[in-house]
């Protein structure tokens, strides 16, 4: 099998809320663009369509870009590996392609942060976001008694969009204690879109100093264990979705050599990487939300198409963002509770059923690895990698190559192309 060559000035990685504005910021030169997703839809998890969805005028808008006459959208397009220099390998349900490219933006966004507790693994529990993409593809759950817990902005999106569609939001239990969310929402004024927004999303079910204890049930979830400050109480549910907040998607970045800081990728003010002609913007340098995330994004398209001084221009509202991103962060930090919830025998590696007792003792990730075979199912450690670093403070090694599960023929493409890793 032969994969198919493609070649452009720009490729983007990435088509949520920063990808969709780096696309339309650089669709403004003369430069080709490819543009490609691994989700069957553009938009991203925050504008994600589905059945019965209805997306808000700014995502419509975005995404009217995806029309441009000198822009090409790969959906469903995976990155397997860099192939050598400005060459990446992809797959997608038919083939392999090998892209070149002139400039690259990092547009991968971020992940949830899924900490073990007991139950975690039962039926009816998922994440937060995980639910929220559910229901946008169509999920049932009229009717059904949810219970939402974690930390963040999330949690309130969430239950919004379970509403939406008719289930019984029982409770948002939020980590958070009544004085930092009490700080943090007087302190909104600044971002007055932020304020509407929380102001359209508040609800009586929310508690805040509450968390998950334990999910409940045999076959699947009956009920939730839950502690609200100092009282431990069950609520009787269908549904328990827990998110601990997010996670930057760094892992294609590592591959190819680009520098971090702190979970996320490092960049300049004009969103430039440790790399030439590599950029980054959105959720995968910082969380901080579809507004900062579009504004990285337009910079980064701007300065990958030679526009620097349009990018420029963007910088002090790019701070305006990033100073509401740093309150989130400081608000919605996770107690220490949070990190001792799971038993000797709850599982961490839900793929190769790896229990919390068999890698607590471990010095690292790679020893975890080779001594229980955690992060070796189909995730390839996205779920519990992550855990793993919030639990133990583990590193993660550089990714290699594949990132991703990849057919034979895709991965025999990248060994055999000139320059490859």
């Amino acid at each position: 099998m032969n994969p198919q060559h493609l070649s452009c000035d720009i490729l983007i990685v990435g088509s949520g809320p920063a990808g969709l504005a780096a696309a339309r910021a650089a669709s403004r030169s003369e430069l080709s663009i490819i543009l490609l997703d691994d989700n069957p839809r553009p938009g991203g998890q925050i504008w994600r369509n589905g059945p019965g969805v209805t997306l808000p005028g700014i995502a419509r808008e975005a995404l009217q870009v995806l029309q441009h006459s000198r822009l090409r959208y790969l959906p469903g397009t995976r990155v397997v590996a860099g192939a050598g220099a400005n060459v990446l390998l992809l797959e997608d349900a038919e083939q392999a392609l090998l892209v070149r490219y002139q400039s690259l933006i990092l547009c991968c966004g971020a992940r949830e942060l899924l900490l073990p507790f007991p139950g975690w693994t039962l039926p009816g529990v998922t994440g937060a976001g995980a639910l929220q993409a559910l229901l946008k593809n169509g999920l049932a759950v009229a009717g059904e008694r949810v219970v939402i817990a974690g930390s963040g902005p999330l949690l309130l999106a969430s239950a919004a969009t379970a509403r939406q569609v008719g289930a019984r939001v029982e409770a948002v239990l939020e980590q958070a204690p009544l004085p930092m969310l009490a700080t943090f929402t007087a302190g909104l004024w600044r971002w007055p879109a932020k304020l509407g927004q929380a102001v359209g999303l508040a609800t009586t079910s929310y508690r805040c100093n509450a968390h998950v204890l334990e999910a409940l049930g045999d076959d699947r979830l009956e009920a939730v264990r839950i502690r609200q400050g100092e009282q431990v109480r069950e609520i009787p549910c269908e549904r328990l979705a827990c998110g601990f907040g997010l996670v930057p998607n760094t892992t294609l970045a590592s591959h190819l050599g680009c520098q971090l800081q702190a979970n996320a990728i490092a960049v300049d003010r004009y969103q430039g990487t440790s790399l030439p002609q590599v950029y980054a913007a959105g959720e995968c340098t910082g969380v901080g939300g579809s507004e900062l995330a579009r504004v990285e994004g337009e910079i980064a398209g701007l300065a990958a198409s030679g526009q620097t001084r349009e990018a420029t221009a963007l910088i002090q509202r790019r701070a305006h963002w990033q100073a509401f991103a740093e309150r989130v962060s400081e608000t919605f930090a996770l107690q220490p509770a949070l990190l001792r919830l799971a038993r000797a025998d709850t599982l961490l590696c839900r793929c190769e059923d790896v229990p919390y007792a068999a890698v607590a003792g471990e010095a690292g990730w790679s020893e975890a690895k080779l001594h229980s075979r955690c992060g070796m199912g189909a995730c390839q450690g996205r779920v519990c990698a992550t855990a793993a670093q919030a639990l133990f403070g583990w590193a993660t090694p550089t990714p290699r190559a594949p990132l991703v599960p990849a057919r034979i023929e895709t991965l025999l493409m990248e060994s055999s192309t000139p320059g490859a890793k």
